[in-house]
């Protein structure tokens, strides 16, 4: 990952939300990422576009960046 762009995502809480994050953005394309659970953040290597921050507040996990 080179540059990497970090989103928050505050109602990540266990490994059951890491998955479904990672389920939205796999089926979004998004390949380069990494979801921490314990900063409550997604690192992404390219900015995550709006179709998939929308993707993401639909199944429960608003990101701030």
């Amino acid at each position: 990952m080179g540059k990497v762009h970090s989103y928050r995502v505050p109602n990540i809480s266990c490994g059951h939300c890491v998955k479904r994050i990672t389920g939205v953005l796999e089926s979004m394309g998004v390949t380069d990422f990494e979801v921490s659970l314990e900063e409550k953040r997604i690192l992404s290597g390219t900015p995550l576009g709006e179709e998939v921050i929308q993707a993401l507040e639909e199944a429960g996990y608003p990101v701030t960046p």
